[in-house]
């Protein structure tokens, strides 16, 4: 099996892992009152299963993720921070603006 096929049903593992635990710790803390939504409802185990599935998914993708990039190299050879930002010379400019008359001002107060 590929290097990379391992790597990534071994992280799914992980994420499916972490996910079980927090939908336990939910439940422990009884967060919401959720302990006794699922202990009183006829569909408690599937919404439980449902919940772990679905934070399984995310979890599984993030700790994927978290370990490809942390598969990067280090690269120590250039200058370090990126290319710096040029800074514009930006400068007031005046706008000549012409002063309504009164009776353009009159007739806008009554409109």
């Amino acid at each position: 099996m590929p290097e990379l096929i391992k790597l990534y049903i071994r992280n799914v593992l992980i994420g499916f892992v972490i996910a079980a635990a927090f939908v336990a710790m939910l439940l422990w803390f009884n967060v919401m009152n959720l302990w006794h939504l699922v202990s009183t409802s006829d569909a408690g185990i599937l919404a439980v299963v449902v919940l772990w599935f679905a934070h399984g998914v995310v979890f599984a993708g993030v700790q994927f993720a978290w370990a490809v990039m942390s598969m990067a190299e280090r690269d120590d050879s250039g200058p370090r921070g990126g290319t710096p930002a040029a800074i514009p010379d930006y400068r007031a400019v005046l706008v000549p603006v012409e002063e309504p008359s009164k009776r353009a001002r009159q007739l806008h107060r009554r409109r």
